[in-house]
């Protein structure tokens, strides 16, 4: 064999470290070609549930308040104001049916996109893989907002045939363009991606650093906190303009810190305000000087030796946290009311007609709200010290048995000492959210006869919002409830830090 047709070691040492360098150069192109990408497909996320950026709405008599996403999973909100248009043939049915359906194909290709930018995260296979997903979106989502255009057009001709373009009143939002320019962005960086990645080979598997799979097994809980908790923040501008339900928000309505000022100004309101928060904070207050009963109840719970007996105990104190407060209401009339189990019991043990209703009265209202929330909850909040008691070393106890420790000296100087942390986390938390303790259980109770006594800021915000139509003013409330709350939490914190040397933030 002549030595032309076997490479040298060193020549062929030299091609390796040539295409390795090639290789590492192109992925680490790709990666940052990548980023592009993942800000296409983030923004497109967060347009598709904002009504304002809404390419579907190709009429003016489509709810301006509906997002992509509600027009992809609900037919029936599209076409709300369309009776009168669908019955007179000024437009036809078939193309909000196909409206819809666009919408939705538009929303499977965001999904399809966050799949790609998902796979991205992993290793050089993964990401191959990724470009494909990500350009596959983008062409389904270019696809589809052609097909929306297509759909504008047929709405408009149908109009302009019955002569009724001044009733249907036919648009083409301008936001359809920035949804092109994204999913184009998206379409050319992935397809630039795929050809900086070098031919993988097939034996390379699939695989993702740890801190990768963390991050997308969380990535779904982050998604709910964004949707559930920071979302609904877009709300507080009602707060800076004089607004009623249904209306639009116009420059001209706009009335800066009014309200603000209202709530520091009006007499009528700054009494409703005391009256409401003397009784947050009483129910609060007392909610906090009973928390430690769960953590009481989960320890003598650990120690029932009957396994069985155990696990009825722990269903049976668990389920009431699964029932409606509509529902311990009802339970609260079967027992309570006039013609109720007591007063049931009362007249046939003493001969005398006994018709109190206990429900209607004032006294005592925020006993009994401590009352009705500790059965309800209190099995529910044991469940974190039972994972919590079944985590502490068992030596422990073994070494106190050792030395003649009893079984209520065990639970005092092994098991309490060993719930404090989690104790005290929890009552950080409780301390942050003392202005929020709900609503539902509240509202249920409230009559004419305790209502004084009952209304917690949830349920005045509540009242004065839905009931009463002051959004405004109900907006600033609420706002000024989350930054109280926001203070308080970084406030116990920080003295828990100094006091106790451990902090939660």
């Amino acid at each position: 064999m002549s030595s032309t047709d076997v490479k040298a070691p060193a020549e062929q040492e030299r091609e390796f470290h040539k295409y390795e360098t090639e290789r590492t150069t192109g992925e680490k192109k790709a990666d940052i070609s990548y980023i592009f990408v993942r800000i296409a497909v983030t923004l497109n996320v967060i347009m598709l549930f904002f009504p304002s950026f809404n390419p579907a709405r190709l009429s003016d008599l489509i709810n301006r308040n509906l997002s992509l996403f509600s027009c992809g999973v609900s037919y029936d909100s599209i076409v709300s104001n369309f009776g009168r248009a669908f019955r007179q043939g000024w437009v036809s049915e078939d193309s909000f049916r196909d409206l819809s359906a666009f919408s939705f194909i538009i929303i499977i290709s965001v999904i399809v996109s966050i799949a790609g930018a998902c796979t991205s995260l992993g290793n050089v296979r993964m990401k191959k893989l990724s470009t494909a997903f990500s350009a596959a979106g983008s062409v389904m989502e270019i696809i589809a907002l052609v097909l929306i255009r297509g759909v504008y057009n047929g709405i408009v001709e149908t109009a302009r045939n019955a002569g009724k373009l001044d009733k249907v009143l036919p648009m083409y939002p301008l936001i359809n363009y920035v949804f092109y320019a994204l999913a184009i962005v998206s379409c050319v960086f992935a397809l630039i991606s795929f050809l900086l990645i070098m031919k993988v080979p097939s034996e390379k598997k699939f695989e993702m650093e740890p801190k990768f799979q963390l991050f997308l097994m969380m990535l779904p809980i982050i998604a709910l906190a964004v949707v559930f908790s920071y979302l609904p923040l877009y709300g507080w501008r009602y707060a800076f303009f004089d607004y009623k339900s249904g209306e639009q928000l116009t420059a001209d309505k706009f009335v800066g810190l009014k309200y603000f000022q209202q709530l520091l100004q009006n007499d009528a309101t700054k009494k409703d305000i005391v009256r409401v928060l003397r009784n947050t904070l009483a129910m609060s207050g007392l909610g906090i000087l009973t928390s430690w009963v769960p953590m009481a109840f989960a320890i003598f719970l650990a120690e029932i030796k009957n396994n069985a007996f155990r696990r009825f105990v722990q269903t049976f104190t668990t389920i009431p946290n699964f029932i409606s407060w509509v529902l311990v209401y009802a339970i609260a009339i079967a027992i309570f009311n006039t013609d109720g189990f007591i007063n049931t019991f009362l007249t046939s043990a003493t001969g005398a007609v006994h018709s109190t209703n206990y429900l209607m009265s004032s006294s005592h209202s925020w006993l009994k709200m401590l009352a009705w929330g500790m059965w309800k909850g209190v099995g529910w909040s044991a469940i974190i010290y039972v994972a919590s008691i079944s985590g502490i070393d068992q030596g422990l106890y073994e070494a106190a048995t050792v030395d003649g420790a009893g079984r209520f000296s065990k639970m005092w100087y092994i098991t309490v000492p060993e719930l404090m942390p989690t104790f005290f986390v929890l009552l950080l938390m409780s301390v942050a959210n003392i202005l929020s303790n709900g609503m539902e259980q509240y509202l249920v109770f409230s009559n004419p006869m305790n209502k004084d006594s009952m209304q917690v800021l949830d349920l005045y915000v509540y009242n004065l919002g839905i009931g009463s139509g002051l959004i405004p003013l109900s907006t600033v409330i609420g706002m000024v409830k989350s930054f109280v709350s926001v203070v308080l939490l970084f406030g116990a914190n920080a003295f828990s830090k100094a006091v106790r040397g451990e902090s939660i933030v």
